[in-house]
């Protein structure tokens, strides 16, 4: 399956939205019984046979050629190994609602980056959208929100924004890779680099993982693993190459407000005034950026 009717793309990309969204509250009841590497790398070990099976029955398993090494290494480091750690780690000591708001600041940081490197023109609504945003981040980290008397509360908001910083310096280098195979086929060498680099680190920093396996561990484990990494970049990759860039960078914006959701009703977290209005903030700055600078690159466009 190369490609997705516009109504199955739709439906699997609120498949991922969902998906992603409840992996929060799901991350942070796991890190309740395994530290963070360790939850991490067994996660990453059922998303590889995962993949493995979906992969080679969509005949997308292929071997990387040389000049797609470093995009591997880059999302297997930056973003599945750091940013999965960091958000694990950060999330033990923040609701799961506020982490997901925080991590989710990641487009902000690719809107202020990438003019910085060359990458991309700082224009208007990208400047306005990323303001926005950055008040959003203001809204939350304010005193009424986060306790910055509480020095775990402090270092997990820390971790989490340093998690959105490394997917964003992900992203970057994605944007320059010039890709020899596809980001589907190269998905379980990513996994794979990973799941090493995980494990490697979670025996040498934690030694042997030691939980009391029941099964609410397992089945949080096998959703975290099957349903919130394989599936969701499985089906990130099919939508990807069925609906516009648009389209997607607008529709995760939806994904902080499942978490939100999902917190309240899985974890019983409260909904108190800042988070929904940093929420919205950062959503909002997300949204202009995108969408406002397509616009105006497309009456560019028009005018020649």
């Amino acid at each position: 399956m190369n490609s997705l009717s516009p109504r199955a793309a739709i439906g699997l990309f609120l498949i991922v939205v969902l998906a992603w969204g409840v992996n929060w509250s799901v991350t942070k009841q796991l890190v309740q019984f395994l530290p963070p590497l360790w939850t991490s790398a067994i996660r990453s070990w059922i998303a590889l046979a995962g993949l493995f099976v979906i992969l080679g029955l969509s005949d997308n398993l292929v071997i990387p050629e040389r000049r797609d090494i470093p995009v591997v290494l880059s999302v297997a480091l930056l973003h599945m190994t750091i940013f999965s750690v960091l958000v694990a780690a950060g999330v033990r000591f923040l609701p799961a609602s506020k982490a997901i708001v925080l991590g989710y600041t990641t487009p902000l940081w690719v809107a202020i980056a990438a003019p910085l490197l060359g990458q991309d023109t700082l224009t208007a609504p990208k400047l306005a959208g990323a303001l926005l945003g950055l008040i959003g981040l203001a809204v939350i980290l304010n005193p009424t929100s986060i306790d910055w008397t509480n020095s775990n509360v402090v270092l997990g908001a820390g971790m989490v924004i340093l998690a959105a910083m490394s997917w964003a310096a992900n992203i970057i280098y994605i944007r320059a890779h010039r890709w020899i195979a596809s980001p589907l086929q190269l998905l379980i060498w990513q996994v794979l680099v990973a799941t090493i680099v995980l494990t490697g680190s979670a025996i040498i920093v934690e030694g042997l993982p030691h939980a009391e396996w029941s099964r609410k561990l397992v089945l949080l484990f096998l959703y975290s693993g099957l349903i919130g990494t394989a599936l969701a970049y499985w089906a990130m990759s099919m939508v990807n190459k069925s609906i516009s860039a648009l389209t997607t960078s607008l529709g995760t914006t939806g994904t902080p407000i499942v978490g939100i959701a999902s917190a309240a009703i899985l974890l019983g977290e409260p909904l108190d005034k800042s988070l929904v209005i940093a929420a919205a903030l950062i959503i909002a700055g997300i949204g202009l950026a995108t969408l406002g600078d397509r616009l105006l690159r497309g009456q560019a466009t028009a005018r020649g």
